[in-house]
């Protein structure tokens, strides 16, 4: 654009013009000085945006599902800011799907399948499911030996934006068998569920990393050891998911990176 194209397109004179000179008018003088206030501003967010390709730093916004946040996210993310000063963190944990094209999220953590090929993903490790209950529910109340035994007993179900999972179990590499269940409690907060559980309310299907540490300290008893369980019959990867990008951020890998190393392989509480 030529200054005749800009003068016509503002509807204001920039320049008299004469044979011998070109001066500002008043009005060329006032845009020269936004011009060049703008130019200063894009020198400053050039090199703000260089110096995020040299060094993790700004807002990252982080999604993951309420109770893997705050029980496998948010313990970590103060050694994160430790590794990067400068990076902010804004932690959102909701238990329904977000879509990272629609929604303002940098990276999201979600458990289970993801068929959305527009996002890119990063398998981080393999969930695995545990029948179990509490050793005071299973003095009252028996062991169930095999799935059709669930039926005498008080089950405690999720049940999210998507209806209760199904329960699903099989022997050796038999096929996947859904027993519907009539849940004594249903509820789509995992951990009311985890605490009622721990509570001898009755037998939980839950994920490793909601119940190996009260595995591990004898507060809740796996049942049926020589069934798998799940629920669904596809495999269920932990995925560190971000939107489809020609240049991922500097901040999306860095976090990404932080947590393969302190989730390790296995992770930390399949160990």
């Amino acid at each position: 654009m030529d200054f005749h194209q800009l003068e016509d397109a503002l509807g204001q004179q920039l320049f008299y013009r004469n044979t011998r000179a070109v001066v500002p008018t008043e009005a060329g003088r006032l845009f020269a000085e936004h011009a060049r206030g703008l130019g200063e501003q894009f020198s400053v967010a050039r090199r703000d945006l260089q110096d995020r390709r040299l060094e993790p730093g700004g807002l990252v916004r982080i999604n993951a599902p309420v109770y893997f946040g705050q029980r496998h996210i948010a313990p970590w993310l103060p050694g994160l800011t430790a590794r990067y000063p400068k990076m902010q963190i804004a932690l959102a944990l909701t238990d329904d799907f977000i879509d990272p094209h629609r929604e303002a999220t940098d990276l999201i953590f979600r458990i289970g399948s993801l068929p959305d090929s527009s996002v890119h993903a990063r398998v981080l490790g393999m969930q695995h499911h545990y029948l179990v209950a509490a050793p005071d529910y299973l003095q009252r109340c028996g062991t169930p030996e095999k799935p059709e035994d669930l039926r005498h007993h008080s089950t405690l179900v999720y049940s999210g934006s998507n209806g209760p999972n199904r329960w699903l179990f099989r022997l050796a590499e038999g096929e996947w068998v859904h027993y519907p269940q009539t849940p004594r409690l249903a509820s789509n907060n995992a951990d009311a569920l985890l605490t009622a559980a721990l509570g001898g309310m009755g037998v939980v299907l839950f994920p490793d990393w909601m119940v190996n540490e009260a595995m591990g300290a004898g507060r809740l008893i796996q049942l049926m050891p020589h069934y798998s369980a799940a629920i669904g019959s596809s495999p269920s990867p932990v995925s560190a998911i971000y939107p489809h990008a020609r240049h991922p951020s500097l901040n999306v890998r860095a976090v990404i990176d932080y947590f393969i190393d302190v989730f390790g392989t296995p992770l930390y509480w399949q160990r």
